[in-house]
């Protein structure tokens, strides 16, 4: 197993240093890669220097160069989140961010201190007295904290802007990637729990043994981020612009919402803009002559949806109209669909679902 482990590291180790040559030397790939994975890189390429100098028996393999490598154990969690917050709201660096690096700034301070520059008769004095192991199950203790936290809060991020995109679009964004990216590091600090907690009972060294693992694999998802948003720049640009803005810019009476509301019903009955497969709210305001925040407020509180469950409606009403029709002999469900505005099989079938209690398919065998 340590050989297998000492080829990974010789692998992220490189796979690091090209990632940081391409972000140094090729401006064109830069503008792909996130400043704040590339600021992760660079210090995780120095704690896998430090695991490549010690698997290569350099100083007699020190374990200062192993405690090296930890300098950037909390490390990400902040960075996951601030990347996560950059990718799905669109926020660029500022240095206000750099607060969530102070645990990290800390952190490292102090293995530097207790680890790194006392002398080999004070750290050899700590590991007979006990002391260091109980330091270094308090170390591990923080830095699951630390990373869980932020994975928390990287899982919030992306739950809201779940739920606001609703607020926005007509259709639902490819957010796979970015789901799986998420769920893998939660599974991974999971793991990591589940061991440090069973280590406390008596089992230290499955912990100790496997912690490395679970690093190099935390690593190697970083890389692989970052390496595929550089050759696949698409994948994370998967926030369309909306230009949404807060309710309280809307200045209409009760009077006019009503007004409104019937001048709405009428704009999707005659021009049906939700035959339009990536229909967004900005779209449909400008249609109807308001601004997003009144045709938000419009929906929200007079209609009793949000933009997407209410297109949708209009496209299941659309769907089954067209259903009775000759040409849904020429068409499948979803081809009707298609035809009806929606672009997802899935998001079709969700909402129909949703909306009349059944499948299509249980629907139709009963209705027609």
């Amino acid at each position: 197993m340590q050989i297998l482990l000492n080829q990974l590291v010789y692998f992220g180790f490189f796979q690091s240093l090209f990632i940081l040559l391409v972000y140094l030397f090729s401006p064109r790939k830069r503008r792909y890669i996130s400043g704040f994975m590339a600021f992760l890189i660079a210090v995780l390429f120095i704690g896998l220097s430090g695991k490549v100098l010690h698997s290569a028996g350099v100083w007699d393999r020190n374990f200062r160069l192993i405690a090296f490598s930890e300098l950037s154990a909390l490390l990400f969690g902040p960075t996951i989140y601030l990347f996560t917050r950059a990718t799905l709201k669109r926020k660029n660096y500022s240095k206000e961010d750099l607060v969530h690096y102070i645990p990290a700034l800390v952190y490292s301070t102090f293995i530097a201190i207790y680890f790194i520059i006392p002398s080999d008769s004070v750290i050899q004095e700590r590991a007979r007295t006990g002391e260091m192991m109980r330091v270094i199950y308090a170390c591990h203790a923080v830095g699951l904290i630390v990373n869980l936290t932020y994975w928390i809060l990287s899982w919030r991020v992306f739950q809201h802007f779940s739920k606001d995109m609703k607020n926005e679009l007509s259709y639902e964004v490819r957010t796979r990637f970015m789901t799986n990216f998420l769920l893998i590091v939660g599974g991974c600090l999971c793991i990591w729990t589940l061991l440090f907690l069973t280590s406390l009972f008596g089992f230290g060294m499955l912990e100790r043994n496997a912690r490395p693992y679970i690093w190099i694999i935390l690593t190697f998802i970083i890389l692989f981020i970052t390496y595929y948003g550089m050759i696949s720049p698409q994948v994370l640009r998967i926030v369309p612009d909306t230009g949404s803005k807060k309710y309280h810019q809307s200045k209409l009476s009760v009077t006019d919402m009503d007004r409104l509301k019937e001048q709405l019903e009428s704009l999707m009955l005659k021009k049906k803009p939700y035959l339009n497969s990536k229909l967004l709210k900005t779209e449909l305001a400008q249609m109807l002559g308001v601004n997003n925040p009144e045709l938000a407020r419009l929906l929200n509180e007079n209609i009793g949806m949000n933009f997407f469950e209410y297109v949708n409606y209009y496209r299941i009403k659309e769907f089954v109209s067209l259903a009775k029709t000759d040409k849904a002999k020429q068409l499948t469900f979803f081809g009707l669909a298609q035809e009806a505005g929606f672009n997802s099989k899935t998001t079709f079938n969700k909402s129909f679902k949703k909306l009349m209690g059944t499948s299509p398919t249980v629907y139709f065998n009963k209705n027609l």
